[in-house]
């Protein structure tokens, strides 16, 4: 019997894309997440300086697959595909080689996701870049910030052009969570940093379902005491 074949590997990431908006009015807020992570990215790569090209800041590296280009676009976030889509076009690469890092205000914060394909989902910036790549075939991580909470006066797009109001150090670990997944779609393409990055660590699970029961029992017990000062007046 013939040995199944083997499937061919996916052509490795050549172009990562840091989404945000220009300008240091808009440098800490949440819709700068992307941009965030491939200024780190680039970082840990040796990259000293971008230039600017493709109407963003460019660096050209080598990554763990290979040759990297870095892009961070200076358009406004709804124009994104402006820059990504000729920047994509001179390296002559696949949609599939491209990887988009990007706000996501449905997922929680601190939650950081990744996704090959599929719909922008009301984000303007992958709008963009849908029209400007000509296809919805690239890969993404999405690093959660959340919706506001009912005390937030504003809409979505208020909120996303606000800063971080969370605690410094928890949105250096929602960035740093991005950042290696980033450089393990690098090293060994999306699908394997889904695979690793959305496991649950181990014990997670039993851990998570002991804190439902310890705080069940909680509640319980206050119930409990409750009654027995209602039933002592």
């Amino acid at each position: 019997m013939n040995a199944d074949p083997i499937s061919p590997s996916p052509d490795p990431i050549r172009l990562v894309v840091g989404l945000g908006n220009p300008g240091g009015r808009y440098a800490a807020t949440r819709h700068n997440a992307g941009q965030m992570v491939v200024e780190e990215l680039a970082l840990r790569l040796g990259v000293t300086r971008f230039g600017e090209k493709y109407a963003g800041r460019w660096a050209e590296t080598r990554g763990p697959g290979g040759p990297l280009a870095l892009l961070v676009p200076t358009t406004f976030m709804n124009d994104s595909g402006r820059s990504v889509g000729p920047a994509a076009g001179s390296l002559r690469i696949t949609p599939g080689q491209v990887l988009v890092v990007h706000d996501e205000i449905d997922l929680p914060f601190g939650v950081v996701r990744g996704k090959c394909g599929g719909g922008h989902g009301g984000h303007n910036g992958l709008r963009s870049i849908d029209q400007g790549l000509g296809s919805r075939d690239y890969a993404r991580v999405r690093v959660g910030v959340g919706r506001p909470g009912p005390e937030f006066r504003g809409d979505d797009a208020a909120w996303v052009l606000q800063a971080f109001t969370e605690p410094r150090d928890e949105v250096l670990a929602l960035l740093g969570a991005a950042l290696r997944m980033v450089e393990t779609a690098l090293e060994s393409g999306i699908d394997a940093a889904i695979a690793e990055h959305h496991a649950a660590p181990p014990g997670a699970r039993a851990k998570a379902r002991a804190e439902r029961r310890a705080a069940a029992e909680a509640t319980a017990a206050a119930d409990t005491e409750g009654e027995a000062a209602d039933v002592a007046e």
